[in-house]
């Protein structure tokens, strides 16, 4: 699996939600904050036709997204293990 990217902002329960899940299993990646950076707010809407979903993975130039979190569809998007 190549490099993952989040696309998350700092207030969002799902997107702490998910950095946890990610450092319980010591998966590395990339966080991009879109409150910050306008291309990538752009990115994350034109991947989620139009809405502002966070956060938003990118794996190899495929794009999903996890809100709400849900631990078993991350699990299986990334190819990682449910439990750390």
């Amino acid at each position: 699996m190549g490099e993952i990217t989040m696309y998350s902002t700092s207030w969002c329960g799902d997107c702490r939600r998910a950095k946890l899940f990610l450092r319980e299993r010591n998966v590395p990646f990339r966080e991009v904050d879109v409150d910050v950076d306008p291309d990538a707010e752009d990115l994350v809407m034109c991947v989620n036709d139009g809405l502002r979903k966070v956060p938003t993975f990118e794996v190899d130039g495929r794009y999903f997204s996890c809100s709400p979190f849900d631990p078993y569809v991350l699990s299986r998007e990334l190819n990682i293990p449910l439990n750390p």
